[in-house]
């Protein structure tokens, strides 16, 4: 098995960040898999000077190590080209000039209404190249949260895979990356879940099986917003990553002892390795946290 964790360079790790990091460690050890590190840096606009650096230090303070070298996304680009290619060939593809505002004219709920399907726009310049829906439901079992179903627009949406200004859209990218590390098995926050039916309309069109699914919780803040770079959300301290790595065991529902804060972090991950359980871990969305 083979797992990975996939930041962005847009900033340091906060403690949201730090659970998916924590919680896609553990499952991959815990089932003897190796665990990759992947920087997407794939939307230069939203990246941040130093924050790759920034981001491997964290992993390293916080015990996570990972196996083989860091794999940067932006080497892959030429791969997704390709895969475009590929898709366009075989019909899969076609070019979308709307805007945002004309989208939101005619969608009760911001979802793409497919508007450019049958148009047959070029390909260049400022357009947005959209998948074609499939004809599949894209329901799916998470191995934490359980069975997901989604509304039938979302299965029937024709969704972005390069996006207007030529950059490689989310979906396209982590799903060509995870085929080609061999990714099985694929651990996230639940921010995510409506990702994976699109996922899951990509890997068909690319013949390829599918990984299994964990989404763990994300926490939230006191507004009820996600911790993310976006809400300026704290960063993680590395002095504190003892007191901060027990912090997130709780989160995910592992119930550490009190006196392990007080250990160093190489026996907090030991304690962790050994006693961790999928089980406990809360089959919730989203979990307040107020730091």
């Amino acid at each position: 098995m083979r797992g990975r964790f996939a930041p962005s360079p847009s900033g340091p790790l906060h403690f949201g960040s730090l659970i998916a990091a924590v919680g896609s460690y553990l499952i991959a050890k815990t089932h003897n898999a190796e665990w990759q590190v992947r920087i997407e840096d794939i939307d230069p606009p939203r990246e941040i000077a130093g924050a790759t650096d920034t981001i491997l230090r964290q992993l390293e303070a916080f015990g996570l190590h990972w196996d083989g070298p860091v794999i940067y996304q932006s080497e892959h680009i030429p791969r997704f080209q390709q895969i475009l290619e590929e898709l366009k060939t075989k019909g899969l593809l076609y070019a979308c000039n709307c805007t945002r505002k004309q989208i939101n004219k005619v969608s009760d709920n911001g979802r793409y209404p497919n508007i450019c399907s049958g148009k047959n726009l070029g390909f260049d310049g400022e357009v947005a190249w959209k998948l074609r829906h499939g004809q599949g439901q894209y329901d799916f079992m998470d191995l934490i949260q359980g069975e997901c179903q989604f509304p039938q627009d979302l299965y029937q949406e024709d969704f972005t895979v390069r996006r207007k200004d030529g950059l490689m859209a989310y979906q396209l990218a982590v799903v060509v990356d995870d085929i080609d590390a061999g990714i099985d098995h694929v651990v996230r926050g639940s921010d995510l879940l409506d990702s994976t039916p699109r996922q899951l309309r990509l890997y068909e069109v690319l013949s390829k099986e599918p990984p299994l699914w964990y989404h763990l919780p994300v926490a939230i803040n006191q507004d009820g917003n996600k911790l993310s770079k976006q809400n300026h959300a704290e960063a993680v301290s590395e002095e504190k990553a003892g007191p901060l790595l027990v912090e997130a065991l709780d989160f995910l529902g592992q119930q550490p002892p009190a006196d392990l804060i007080n250990q160093s972090i190489e026996l907090i991950m030991d304690w962790a390795l050994e006693h961790f359980s999928l089980q406990k871990i809360p089959q919730k969305q989203q979990i307040p946290y107020f730091d």
